[in-house]
């Protein structure tokens, strides 16, 4: 395959703001989680078990630290700025040794590199924002299970959908279509708050999505 084209994984995620990396970090994890084509990314996706003291710190416990640090920094002084970088430095560490080890396997394949959950160099020149969801119903017809509906937005790698957990915008899935996203393990009785937005485009994101509410049963 000497004529083969070569792609490049991106590293635009680190010039994207910390909640903007976390959504495409969630959204890597779950894309190479169980995925055949890599089986032993050089950072384990999510904590081993049993725990291997010989492995890098799990791409999961990575992203969940960043996102405590980030929270703390918000009202806090330096040096919560401080753990706050320390903790995206350790982020990209680990993001950087995935995206060399997906090159590596799908250089020569874009469709494979892209079911990684990185994306690709673009030669795009006239790449844009994506444009938000919209939610389009919520339905209850499983017992402590939602399931939205979104409207699909072309060129979107996939949708993280939130809900509001004691007056905070929580990130609870990432999914790869917009048509049914299930949400489970909810508590019977409640109202829920949802918004989504799709991930992708030259901001890494779109706006959020309007909030939609429905109560569980």
């Amino acid at each position: 395959m000497l004529n083969a084209k070569v792609s490049r994984v991106s590293l635009g995620y680190k010039f994207q703001p910390v909640t903007v990396v976390v959504a495409i970090l969630g959204w890597i994890i779950k894309c190479m989680t169980g995925n055949a084509a890599f089986p032993n990314p050089p950072v384990p996706l999510v904590p081993l078990v049993p725990p291997d003291p010989t492995k890098p710190v799990d791409m999961t416990t990575r992203m969940n630290a960043l996102q405590v640090a980030a929270t703390n920094a918000v009202d806090g002084g330096k040096a919560q700025t401080a753990a706050k970088n320390a903790a995206l430095e350790f982020v990209f560490e680990g993001m950087d040794a995935n995206a060399f080890y997906v090159q590596t396997i799908a250089r020569t394949n874009l469709p494979l590199l892209l079911a990684s959950g990185y994306t690709a160099v673009s030669t795009n020149r006239s790449q844009s924002p994506l444009d938000p969801p919209s939610i389009t119903g919520i339905d209850n017809d499983t017992p402590t299970q939602l399931d939205l509906h979104l409207t699909p937005i072309t060129n979107a790698l996939g949708y993280e959908v939130q809900l509001l957990i004691a007056g905070v915008w929580t990130t609870v899935t990432f999914s790869s279509q917009a048509r049914t996203v299930s949400l489970t393990g909810l508590t019977t009785g409640t109202v829920q708050q949802v918004r989504a937005r799709a991930i992708g485009g030259s901001t890494g994101q779109s706006a959020w999505s309007m909030p939609g509410s429905k109560i569980v049963d």
